[in-house]
């Protein structure tokens, strides 16, 4: 319910069904009207990881990897993620990105990837967050299957995990 930031109830818990925003009060889907909030500048930032063979990531490391560079690869996948969530989730708007930052750790079995998203506009940014996250650590998988694949074909090793929103950042005006 990214749009209705103040939607949650005054208990704390879970939204009640009347405060759902994506629906009518009949139940069709809809997309919620922002059209009369104000400009503000907001900031999500989200993350996640992909486990790999040690292996893998040493030939990441040393840019071995036959189809080119995996983390280039992977933070241009990010950023168009960005750019193009709103065609992908139903229901989002289309927002101004006025940045992305991409942040890639690597460690012996692991690669993990932070999206930092930024825009000025009427509503938050966080999807775009984490389409940045899922897209980049997909195209890590792309660019490293040959290599992680065991002798049936399967990635026993291979694994995307723990994403989610770090922060999310809303200067009001």
């Amino acid at each position: 319910m990214r749009e209705n930031d103040d939607a949650a109830d005054s208990s704390g818990d879970d939204h009640a069904a009347d405060d759902l925003t994506h629906t009518t009060d009949e139940g069709d889907v809809q997309m919620v009207d922002v059209g009369d909030k104000p400009d503000s500048e907001r900031r999500a930032v989200a993350a996640g990881e992909i486990r790999l063979q040690p292996s893998t990531i040493e030939a990441i490391r040393a840019d071995q990897v036959g189809k080119g560079d995996v983390l280039a690869t992977a933070r241009v996948g990010a950023i168009q993620a960005v750019k193009h969530t709103w065609e992908t989730i139903p229901m989002c708007h289309q927002i101004p990105i006025t940045n992305v930052d991409t942040d890639f750790s690597l460690a012996e079995d692991r690669i993990e990837l932070r999206v930092a998203v930024e825009t000025t506009g009427k509503t938050g940014c966080e999807m775009e967050a984490l389409e940045g996250v899922t897209t980049g650590l997909n195209v890590v998988w792309d660019m490293v299957k040959a290599v992680e694949k065991d002798d049936s074909g399967q990635y026993p090793d291979t694994g995307i995990e723990n994403v989610r929103v770090l922060t999310k950042e809303k200067q009001r005006p």
